[in-house]
């Protein structure tokens, strides 16, 4: 019995002697820390990620529904840019493509699980019901781009696929392309990847070990990689690394966010002096910044902070203006969204459109904005479950209520994650055909 009981104290002593020593080797830093604090740090990620995927309803792809809108309800065809809307939102892994009624014309389907395979740099995908397509584009002979997002994952991310309008998939890039992604004129495809990294670089200060390293990455029109460029290395080998300083101290993990990537075209970069054809615009969400970098030298030529925080989705205007969504700089509670329209020469901001209290406008996460070829901007509003059209003297035009709902009373609302305007002349005439039968044979 004795024997029993000391060996049990002398396991208790061991257990705890381990416990201070670990303690102590964490807090000064000494061997074996960083093991001990990555372990660490890994299985409160996993706790904290079964927690918040055990019910889709309370990760960050479903919002409470504002009131029991749902379609559209407001249009106005005399002001309204008329065409057909394609978008994303949380529910399922699919685009939606609508008329200006809210009709649906033509659908995109593939659920995740039916893409990915062994090589895909995503070992352990979430469920399918956890997985919805992030942003997608519709090419003119009906093919659809898009990238796959999952709750409760880092690296963020699922991959991107090309797919025919039949929604059979063409090709997949199974790395963890997430946020954004845009195609050049030849083809090739400009789209933000993210992957662990522990290879901290002079000029970023210091930054959580492992920590996420931010990648532009150019597909060939087929999806094969052809060049990978370190989003975290341009900004630290540039002479604008003191950005970094701007990096708030819970993001040194995840130090840039990129969450845009735009390609600039010869027309734009004639009024944008600070590029040149075949750069590409980027935002970056927590240094509240945006930036160009040469896809030709990897370098960060140019970058910008300015009245916005937290922005998403940076476009560069045949103008040389940009426009932004700033997420946050509104300082209204439930109505903190505005969308920017910004001279990068001066700062100054040209144009502005903030929510009300009958249309309220708050997204802090997400979201995106269009400039119309009539002056209006189609707007995203991801936590709002909405996507809108406003002119330029902020009356809403159009707007569309996702009617995606869930949860135990039916009260919550699937994020939209993408909108898209599209004009039906950029189609195909066999596109265009089908699309018009579809819309004609649902009144």
């Amino acid at each position: 019995m004795f024997d029993k009981l000391g060996s049990v104290l002398f396991m208790a002593a061991v257990a705890f002697l381990a416990f201070v020593g670990g303690a102590m080797a964490v807090l000064g830093e000494a061997f074996p820390h960083r093991y001990l604090r990555d372990a660490y740090l890994a299985g409160e990620a996993l706790i904290a990620q079964r927690e918040e995927t055990a019910d889709p309803y309370v990760t960050d792809q479903w919002r409470k529904a504002r009131n029991g809108e749902k379609g559209v309800t407001i249009h106005d065809p005399s002001r309204a840019l008329e065409g057909y809307t394609l978008y994303t939102s949380a529910g399922e892994a699919a685009a939606h493509l609508i008329d200006m009624d809210g009709r649906v014309v033509h659908q995109w389907r593939r659920p995740y699980s039916e893409i990915w395979h062994q090589g895909s740099e995503i070992k352990k995908p979430q469920p399918d019901n956890l997985i919805l397509m992030d942003k997608a584009r519709l090419l003119p002979n009906g093919d659809l781009l898009a990238i796959y997002a999952a709750a409760g994952d880092t690296p963020w991310g699922y991959g991107m696929v090309k797919m025919d309008r039949d929604s059979n998939v063409i090709w997949s890039y199974l790395a963890h392309t997430h946020h954004d992604f845009d195609v050049a004129p030849d083809g090739r495809i400009l789209v933000l990847t993210n992957a662990f990294s522990s290879d901290n670089p002079e000029g970023m200060g210091k930054l959580d070990q492992p920590y996420l390293e931010d990648f532009v990455v150019v597909l060939s029109p087929d999806g094969k990689e052809l060049n990978k460029i370190s989003l975290t290395r341009a900004l630290a080998q540039s002479r604008y690394k003191l950005l970094h300083l701007a990096i708030p101290g819970y993001a040194s993990g995840d130090p840039l966010h990129a969450n845009s990537v735009q390609y600039i075209t010869a027309e734009q970069a004639q009024n944008f002096p600070f590029a040149k054809e075949g750069d590409v615009l980027l935002s970056f969400r927590d240094m509240s910044a945006i930036a160009v970098v040469s896809l030709e030298t990897g370098e960060m030529v140019w970058a910008m902070r300015g009245p916005w925080l937290w922005q998403h989705d940076a476009s560069l205007l045949p103008n040389g203006h940009i426009t932004l969504f700033d997420n946050l700089g509104g300082f209204r509670d439930a109505n903190a969204a505005r969308v920017l329209e910004v001279d990068p020469k001066t700062g100054a901001v040209l144009w502005s459109y903030q929510g009300d209290e009958s249309h309220p406008f708050h997204s802090p996460l997400r979201s995106s904005v269009e400039t119309l070829p009539n002056g209006n901007a189609l707007i995203t509003e991801s936590d709002g479950g909405r996507i809108f059209e406003v002119t330029r003297q902020g009356e809403i035009v159009w707007n569309f209520v996702n009617p995606t709902r869930g949860g135990a009373n039916g009260d919550m609302i699937a994020i939209a994650t993408w909108g898209q305007r599209i004009d039906p002349g950029t189609l195909d005439p066999d596109v265009r055909t089908l699309f018009e039968t579809r819309k004609e044979a649902s009144k």
